[in-house]
């Protein structure tokens, strides 16, 4: 898997996770939704990813995007 899947896989499972967590436990976890959003616009025009230094850190090979 590259490092691009990798992060694009880890955001879906977070913006999902903090939909039901906001659904079901309580309505703060929109918060959390709303920071997976600013952290995907800011790294749109950083391309500074701090879930790409993880997934690198673990030995997944570079894709396209994160460089």
């Amino acid at each position: 898997m590259s490092l691009d899947a990798a992060v694009l896989r880890f955001a879906g499972v977070m913006v999902l996770l903090s939909v039901v967590l906001t659904t079901y436990v309580s309505p703060y976890f929109v918060w959390f939704t709303v920071f997976i959003g600013l952290n995907l616009l800011q790294s749109s025009f950083t391309r500074v990813c701090p879930a790409a230094m993880v997934f690198r850190a673990f030995g997944l090979k570079k894709g396209c995007a994160f460089e």
